[in-house]
Order: C-alpha cells, then structure tokens, then sequence
C-alpha cells in the first residue's frame, strides 16, 4: 500500500486518491479481510455518512457509494462518523491506538511473560511507569477487560493447551501456566469449563499428543494448497548454521522466549491441511505466543486462492503459479535477527553465512539439543549492542548499523504492538544508518508480514508491479522460486 499521512493529517483525500490510492485495490483489500491492511485506508459510506476500517465484518456492496480515506482524522473531517462495528477510531494509526501502544501494549507483553503470575496489579503499572487505577481505565477502555483478567484468560489458555497437547501431570500444567496453586487451577477449570482438569484432558485431548513431558506437538492448520517444497526451499537457502537446520521434511530452529530456550520443528501433515509443530522449551508459559509466531513464519493467515486469482491477471506469473500453487510468503521468527542478517547482506539470496556464522558463535548464547546443527541461540540486542563485532570480520559501516538496530530494539523491549510502530522504529534507525530502501522493504515483507512490498531496487521491475497491489510481497516470491529453479537447471 502507499505510504499514508500521519494521524495529524486531516487532509481531503480526493487528490489523493488519483494519485496514491487506487480503488480497485482497496477493494482487494476489503475482499481479503486482511489484517495486515488495518490502519492504512478507510471506506466511507456516502449515504449513511459512516467509515469503516478494511476489517469490518458488515460488507460494502456499492463501490459508487464508497469513499476512500488516508486516515480516521480525515474520514471525520468531512463529517463522517465511526462504525461501531469495527471502531475504526481505534484502528492502528490514530490517537487511541497510539495511546494503547504506549502503555497497553506494554503491559500486555509484561502480562503475557507472567508478570501477574507473581506480582499484582500495582507492580505493573509501576513498570509501564502510570498508576494503577489510570492502567485498570485504559484495560476498560481499549481491551473491555481489567488486567487481572487478561492475564487469568491467559493462563486458562496456556493450561488448555498443555492439557490437550502434553502428557505433563496436573500439577506441572498449573505451575507452568502460572498458577500459584492447584486449588487455584482446579477452581479456574472448573468455573470457565464445568469440569475438571483431568475430565477436560479426556474429552478434549487430540490424539497423538506428546509422549514427553518436555516436549509438545501442536498442529496448526491452513487453507489449501500450501506449497511445502518450495518453502523449504527458501527457508535452507537463507538458513543461518547454528540457530537452523532445514532438509527436504521440516525446518528446525532454536528459540529463546523469555527466559525459556529450545527449539522447534515444523513439518508437513501428508493427511490434512495443516503443519505439525513440535516444541522442546524449557518451559511452556509462551506456547501460545509461540504458535503465533509460528503461524506467521509460514503465513498460515493467508487466503491462497484469492491471492493467486489476482496475480493470475499477469501472464508473466501464469505458468508459476500453475508449477507453484499455495506459494506463501516466509517470515521470520524474530524481527531483530532478520534485520541483522539483513544488514550483513541477506536479501534475495544466500546468506552471508560465513559472517552470520561467527557472529552467532562469537556472541550468541551456546545451547544443547538433540537436533545436530542446532547449537546456538541467536545474540540478544543488549549482547549486540555492545559487541566488538570487528572481531568477527564486520565491515564498520555494518557494525554500526547493527549496533544502532539493537540499541533501539533494547530500548523498546524488542518492540511488539502494530506492524506501523515497528516499521516506524526500524525506518527511523535505518534512515539514520543509509540503508537501502530494498533492505527495509525486504524486512517489512518478511518480519512485519507486509504484503504488498516490493523488495527490488530494479526501477523497470518496480513499474510492472503495479498491477499485483496489493499482494507484491507474494509476486516477489513467485519470482524468486521462479529464478532460484532457472540457476538450479
């Protein structure tokens, strides 16, 4: 999508329109319901005089009725009035949201790292550095929930899923996921399931859940096709040794969340529509935080068919999308790891590895798996950001850069919340640092989930992607399996 005017700007968008926006692509957008969308554009009803945001549930069926919007400010100044479906005054981008990333986010991260396991209302709202009785108003407000019930959904959320997913004992799913007693547990289960811990394992337990105590099997399901070959395939040419390993079945990495380390392995369900994940953590606080970024890492959000229907407009890409069908967009485990991997050199192409190698082994922290290859976890932005990475054969224009990078992802906690506030922060710092637009699109696409980036410095290339707006991220990597299977022949 274009790049839109802040909040700030209340400007009429008629010009704008002509210029920046496209309808037909807002339209894709609409259709999609994708939330990656969010924040970047508003739909206002001319005859009701309402806006909505590109996620709102109650359809628009008249494109003669509909008129475009660069933000919310903009939408009301021409006397249009929130939806009260979607609230798209709240939508990522306008002074509310701004507000919830500043403290609200916050204190969700805090939460869901357990900080009401062991501390109260009062502690946290010291961390995010306001009251109590102000954090407990903004909870009301944007989330409609205090935060000690957030973080007791949390923890029947995490102990649903150890009960389902692992053969760990009662007592080690309560302790896992935070409570402070089985009674505790029991009476949770109990009031939000009216049955027990041991009676909902019964009913619910998929099978072939995990053996182990240490370990969990989760599955995660998508829509069909997903092409699994070719997401290996990009996922071992631009693998870092030490922190992955990736073959012809699944790909393995190691994971550090919170204080909890291990790795993972994902593989394909030759029976149903879905990947089979497998976690061996330390401690299972994060499972489904972990889930998430796994979801992410391999797109399962995405809507194929409709995707591909829109790029199959382009005859250039007919015959891929034919040999590639269900083609996802990668991600990244971490959005901190990808940009520096990015900065030593990584696009479009094999890693850097040799450098990426003695920058893990130099300062990452080493961790024994049973997986062979898998021997580190990834250096932390506090470790980064003090590092000699001269030591490790980093040019100087690099080295800086990367300090600068994990100086603001120390500063900001590694920052979380909407995908704007991180490619705000990482375009900031990269701005700073002169690096390429083509390296920051390129972390926007596969880190914050972008898709309709374009990570080609090529000018005649960038022209022609035009008509695959909004979905360029996933044109670009039709095109990449395209050339990677041409260098292979």
């Amino acid at each position: 999508m274009p790049v839109l005017p802040s909040e700030s700007d209340g400007r009429c968008v008629n010009q704008e329109l002509e210029t920046e926006f496209d309808p037909a692509i807002c339209w894709q957008a609409i259709s999609a319901r994708d939330r990656r969308f969010d924040g970047r554009f508003f739909a206002g009803v001319i005859t009701t005089k309402v806006y909505c945001r590109p996620i709102c549930p109650i359809p628009l069926r008249k494109p003669e009725n509909v008129k475009w919007f660069p933000s919310a400010a903009s939408a009301q100044a021409q006397g249009f009035r929130p939806c009260r479906r979607c609230r798209p005054h709240t939508s990522p981008g306008t002074p509310a949201w701004h507000g919830t990333l500043a403290v609200v986010s916050r204190a969700l991260r805090l939460i869901e790292t357990g900080a009401l396991d062991h501390g109260n209302v009062d502690e946290l709202a010291e961390h995010v550095g306001i009251g109590s009785r102000h954090l407990r108003r903004l909870f009301t407000e944007h989330l409609g929930a205090a935060p000690i019930q957030i973080a007791n959904a949390r923890r029947l959320r995490v102990a649903c899923h150890l009960l389902k997913g692992t053969a760990l004992s009662v007592s080690q799913v309560a302790l896992s996921a935070g409570f402070q007693s089985i009674r505790q547990f029991n009476h949770a289960i109990r009031s939000s399931f009216e049955q027990s811990p041991s009676e909902l394992r019964r009913v619910e337990r998929p099978v072939g859940a995990s053996r182990s105590g240490g370990e969990i099997r989760l599955r995660l399901p998508f829509r069909p096709p997903l092409d699994w070959p070719a997401m290996l395939c990009f996922f071992r040419e631009h693998s870092t040794p030490g922190i992955e390993a990736v073959d012809d079945r699944c790909y393995r990495r190691t994971i550090q969340v919170g204080n909890a380390a291990g790795f993972i392995e994902v593989t394909s369900d030759t029976n149903r529509p879905r990947l089979v994940l497998r976690v061996r953590l330390s401690g299972f606080d994060s499972l489904t935080h972990i889930a998430q970024r796994i979801r992410g890492l391999f797109d399962l959000g995405a809507n194929p068919a409709q995707i591909s229907d829109h790029l199959a407009r382009d005859h250039r890409l007919r015959s891929i999308l034919v040999a590639h069908p269900g083609l996802r967009m990668p991600g990244a485990w971490d959005v901190f790891e990808l940009a520096v991997l990015a900065t030593l050199g990584e696009r479009f192409a094999r890693a850097a590895n040799s450098t990426a190698v003695r920058l893990v082994r130099a300062f990452g922290r080493p961790i024994e798996t049973s997986i062979p290859g898998l021997t580190h976890l990834f250096p932390l932005p506090e470790v980064l950001a003090k590092a000699d990475l001269a030591s490790v054969g980093i040019k100087p224009s690099k080295a800086d850069t990367i300090r600068a990078l994990a100086a603001g992802f120390r500063e900001n906690q590694g920052p979380a919340g909407s995908s704007k506030s991180m490619r705000s922060l990482l375009d900031r710092i990269f701005a700073d640092a002169g690096v390429c637009e083509a390296t920051s699109q390129y972390i926007a696409m596969r880190a914050l989930g972008e898709p309709d980036v374009f990570p080609v410095s090529d000018r005649e290339v960038k022209r022609a992607s035009a008509q695959w707006r909004p979905w360029g991220a996933y044109a670009a990597m039709y095109l990449w399996i395209a050339a990677a299977e041409a260098v292979r022949r």
